[in-house]
């Protein structure tokens, strides 16, 4: 099968488009013929092994695993003789966790992993584009006990994470503000923001509000100067936290009535399930930035490392 393989951490020009073998399918497990796969951040930190400490999990020389990438959409092209869940033919989406593999033609995923049937409206190119963001953005607010007719703030909106962050918070019932650059305002208006701050023209910490839950999807704010616009027990949400913003997270939870919410996202169907259900209900809506062909994928990554995608990055295999 084809597929987009990078053996030494560096720049997007490690990639090399190969022929590489075709998964062996399990007895539990489904063969997905990939249609689109994305680019996200997280993608970008292991190939650049940013920050170091990426090495002592996925290899210190040079990586362990030579396929990246870890949302899909396709169509089950086999199935193992124990799978009863799925059947070949049908289309489904999902998210590969820590096991990556995503940038090539074909993958194997247990049908208990973290995959849906994809909504029928949805074509494989928007329908990759919700595992990501949305699964990291619901884990976290499902974490913040989020509530009806709350004040939310959300740092980066118009990202991936940010972008089904505002959506999830509104189907909550929840008075979303969204930040982002000028450029971006539009975007997170039409996708359900109450209110848009554009942070080139005007801070949000010196505006007089104060916020029930701010969630910070891009890492750009100290956590204690994002913690004076929280109300008295108010939460802020470090999606994109590195050690640093953890470590500033738990003095805060020290110190005061607020709490920092960080860690690492869980993935299974249940989360993609239920975005699957506010797809089908027009309350969420997946944004796409660009689309590649794989051939292209270091311009992909070029792209996304940048910082200022909308939304997600497609891949189209």
């Amino acid at each position: 099968m084809k597929a987009a393989v990078y053996t030494q951490y560096g720049t997007p020009d490690v990639f090399q488009i190969r022929e590489v073998a075709d998964p062996n399918l399990k007895e539990n497990e489904i063969l997905v013929r990939i249609h689109s796969t994305a680019v996200n951040s997280g993608d970008v930190r292991l190939r650049k092994a940013d920050p170091f400490a990426v090495r002592f999990v996925f290899g210190i020389l040079k990586p362990k695993i030579n396929i990246l990438g870890s949302v899909f959409s396709g169509e089950i092209e086999r199935i193992g003789s124990n799978v009863t869940k799925f059947k070949a033919g049908e289309q489904v989406f999902g998210h590969t966790d820590m096991k990556f593999g995503a940038y090539a033609e074909y993958i194997c995923m247990p049908e208990d992993g973290s995959l849906s049937l994809k909504p029928a409206a949805l074509s494989h190119e928007e329908a990759a584009a919700i595992p990501f963001g949305g699964v990291t953005a619901l884990h976290f607010i499902k974490k913040a006990l989020i509530r009806e007719k709350q004040k939310i703030l959300v740092i980066g909106a118009s990202g991936a994470v940010g972008s089904a962050a505002v959506q999830l918070a509104k189907s909550y019932g929840a008075n979303v503000t969204g930040v982002c650059s000028t450029n971006n305002k539009d975007l997170v208006k039409s996708i359900g923001a109450n209110q848009v701050i554009d942070y080139t023209k005007e801070d949000f910490t010196k505006n007089g509000e104060s916020y029930d839950l701010i969630f910070d999807t891009v890492n750009s704010i100290s956590v204690l100067k994002a913690s004076r616009s929280l109300t008295e027990n108010g939460i802020i949400i470090l999606s994109a936290a590195g050690m640093y913003e953890m470590l500033s997270g738990i003095w805060l939870n020290i110190k005061s009535n607020k709490k920092a919410i960080t860690g690492i996202v869980k993935h299974n169907a249940s989360d993609l399930n239920f975005l699957k259900e506010l797809v089908e209900t027009s309350r969420f809506k997946p944004v796409i930035d660009r689309t590649y062909e794989l051939d292209n994928i270091a311009e992909a990554h070029a792209y996304v490392e940048k910082g200022h995608k909308r939304g997600n990055v497609i891949i189209t295999i």
